[in-house]
């Protein structure tokens, strides 16, 4: 069995190289076309439910496409709310994942505010490892990763290799600016996030998010203050 699953990576990781290349110039529904023709039920769309860009495009290629969400226990009010809206809304199947651990039982293992004293700690035990275990179904997985949100995310690929979880990771809008993403917003009438709205271009978890002031990037209100720029999804 090993075996089988070392030449099924190799045959993935080589399939993320072509295309890579291939759909570096193409557009974002092509690309999504192109991952839903080669991958079938082994895809699904990520969503932070900042927005429904990427699960309203890839609904329009594939209706009924997986949605896969990451319920951290720390999300705002707005966030679960724009969740439950995509839901029920658009045609797509949202699957909620969640920590192993509630908040509380966190809590009681290490301490309160785990947030605060190892936010590292924190995304790996309620972001990375649901994500890790929920992506088991899938060989290939969609994010909204743009490469104008931060200097990290600058050289993100349409389509790439996920060593640490062996899978292909597309990402649609990658070569995709804000204001692009305004225009998609406008014309389709797409949920967004009202937080974007309230000073928080990038929205995530409450305790480690705050509004961005004028002239920072979209990312500089995540764990403000600290050396930490992601949570550990895209790295």
């Amino acid at each position: 069995m090993k075996g089988a699953d070392t030449g099924r990576s190799t045959e993935l990781r080589l399939l993320a190289s072509w295309a890579e290349r291939e759909l570096e110039d193409a557009s974002a529904p092509e690309i999504l076309r192109w991952a839903v023709d080669t991958f079938g039920d082994g895809f699904c769309v990520t969503s932070s439910m900042e927005d429904a860009v990427v699960a309203h495009l890839a609904s329009r290629v594939r209706p009924g496409v997986d949605v896969v969400f990451l319920d951290t226990g720390y999300h705002f009010p707005e966030t679960i709310g724009t969740r439950d809206a995509v839901e029920a809304v658009m045609d797509v199947n949202v699957i909620t994942l969640t920590p192993r651990r509630s908040v509380a039982e966190q809590d009681a293992e290490h301490g309160p505010k785990l947030h605060d004293r190892d936010p590292d700690l924190c995304c790996a035990l309620r972001k990375v490892q649901p994500l890790e275990e929920g992506l088991t179904a899938y060989d290939a997985w969609a994010t909204g990763l743009r490469r104008d949100e931060s200097p990290t995310r600058a050289n993100t690929p349409v389509v790439g290799w996920d060593e640490k979880r062996r899978k292909v990771k597309v990402s649609p809008i990658a070569r995709w600016t804000r204001a692009d993403v305004n225009a998609y917003v406008a014309e389709h009438g797409v949920l967004t996030n009202p937080l974007l709205m309230d000073g928080y271009p990038s929205v995530g978890c409450a305790p480690c998010t705050r509004r961005v002031l004028e002239g920072e990037d979209a990312r500089a209100g995540r764990w403000a203050g600290r050396s930490k720029t992601e949570c550990g999804l895209h790295e």
